[in-house]
């Protein structure tokens, strides 16, 4: 038995179309959501300072070696640069 035996078919043999309503499909259609402020997301800051640095750790850790020393001799030369700029 095949995979698309298992899957719901038109009479004509042809599969059916996907779904349109998934997720916030039916609220923003309808204008029924629930508990939209309009702004887009959160305002909190701590939320967003946690999720800032899990992203950088994130990127941190999944770069190459070589991107990673790129980043140490870029890092380094900045400060250096800094340095003589204080």
């Amino acid at each position: 038995m095949q995979a698309r035996d298992l899957l719901p078919c038109l009479p004509s043999g042809r599969m059916m179309p996907r779904m349109v309503e998934y997720g916030n499909g039916v609220g923003q259609a309808t204008g029924v959501a629930g508990g939209g402020s309009g702004g887009g997301g959160s305002m909190d800051a701590g939320a967003a300072v946690g999720q800032f640095i899990d992203n950088a750790v994130h990127t941190i850790s999944t770069m190459p070696p070589a991107e990673l020393a790129l980043l140490v001799v870029v890092v380094v030369v900045g400060l250096l640069i800094f340095k003589r700029a204080v």
